[in-house]
């Protein structure tokens, strides 16, 4: 990662290859996915709490970093960084409608992981000028995990975008085993929700995906 002064990065980038497991509202429950996150040795998981109730919100995330601590799987916040700094989260993930970049890093320090979703070229070129420590891209495929979701980008634009970007990349966006193996050049990570949770073994999936994105 380089920052818009040419600086050398706030901190080593500490988001391992594999699979990025994206928690929202899961079959199994947070705390299983995210154990079995754990035992499967993902490199990320995310708690991308989507209910209006802040004490549940806080709790969770409290429960999962107890769970993740120690261990080699990050455990990452999606949107806000008040419950990042309270759960004492290894990350911070933002969209493009959230608090922006610069400012959230001030706000939660260098030791913290700080992710930014992006859609399109423009985006990612302008994420190479923030304190990011890697962005997601996509939808590469059709997704519903969102009510109004962004257009779909193909995977042909996950080319560009790795050769452009100065950060690491979390492809996103109606992923499975199968696409991810489609893939060429491969991302440093791939995020999924549904592949995991909806998956009738939810553990065999995380390791089945995790393999094959590495």
């Amino acid at each position: 990662m380089m920052i818009a002064n040419g600086q050398k990065p706030l901190h080593p980038v500490s988001l391992r290859r594999g699979l990025y497991l994206i928690l929202t509202a899961p079959r199994d429950g947070y705390e299983t996915l995210c154990r079995w996150a754990v035992e499967a040795g993902l490199p990320a998981v995310q708690l991308r709490y989507k209910g209006r109730d802040e004490r549940e919100h806080l709790a969770l995330a409290h429960a999962l970093r107890r769970i993740t601590k120690g261990s080699g799987t990050r455990f990452i916040v999606n949107d806000r960084p008040d419950i990042a700094l309270v759960s004492q989260a290894d990350g911070l993930h933002l969209g493009q409608n959230d608090l922006p970049a610069m400012e959230a890093r001030r706000l939660i320090g260098s030791a913290m992981l700080l992710g930014l979703s992006t859609h399109n070229l423009q985006q990612v070129a302008a994420a190479n000028d923030v304190p990011v420590d890697y962005i997601g891209f996509g939808p590469l495929f059709a997704t519903n995990s969102k009510q109004q979701p962004d257009p779909v980008t193909g995977p042909d634009a996950l080319k560009v975008v790795l050769a452009i970007s100065r950060h690491p990349v979390v492809a996103i966006g109606g992923l499975d085993t199968a696409l991810i193996r489609r893939l060429q050049p491969r991302p440093h990570n791939a995020a999924v929700i549904r592949a995991v949770s909806d998956a009738p073994d939810s553990l065999a999936a995380m390791r089945e995906i995790h393999a094959a994105c590495l």
